[in-house]
């Protein structure tokens, strides 16, 4: 069975920015189990981010920063490295990670106004995952296509 890295609140795991979780639908949980390794990770928590923290966005330059103006990027370039060198380790070709997130979101993410703006652009982690070969996905791409489809492809 494949190996492969899902946020960790997609998983219920309380590790938001707002202390929350956003889990996957146990369907959709028992039938990613029955065809992957599920590996969780949170990028922000393992840049050294508490939960509950400020809400963060990317900007145009790439700076990661919080609502009241903190920079935030080390910590979140930090989250990336970690996120992977785990993929590394256990070999995860794909990654499952939430969508718009400053760290994980894939294609479209929030554009640094704190305005709901969103931009086409990927979150930290998911840019540098997919920088040294693996597929990122969001839990929007797998409620739209087949798991195992998604995982064959």
């Amino acid at each position: 069975m494949e190996n492969v890295l899902i946020s960790a609140c997609l998983l219920g795991v309380a590790c938001r920015y707002d202390g929350r979780s956003k889990p996957l639908d146990e369907r959709v949980l028992a039938e990613l189990r029955a065809h992957c390794h599920l590996i969780p990770i949170c990028p922000e928590i393992m840049g050294g981010l508490p939960t509950p923290r400020i809400a963060s966005e990317v900007g145009h330059d790439r700076r990661v920063v919080r609502r009241d103006g903190a920079d935030v990027t080390a910590e979140y370039q930090r989250g990336a490295e970690e996120a992977l060198r785990l993929a590394r380790f256990f070999e995860c070709r794909l990654a499952i990670l939430k969508a718009r997130s400053p760290a994980c979101g894939s294609g479209e993410i929030y554009d640094g106004t704190f305005t709901g703006t969103r931009i086409a652009a990927d979150g930290i982690a998911a840019a540098l995952l997919k920088k040294n070969g693996v597929r990122v996905l969001t839990e929007e791409d797998i409620l739209r296509t087949p798991i195992d489809k998604l995982l064959n492809s």
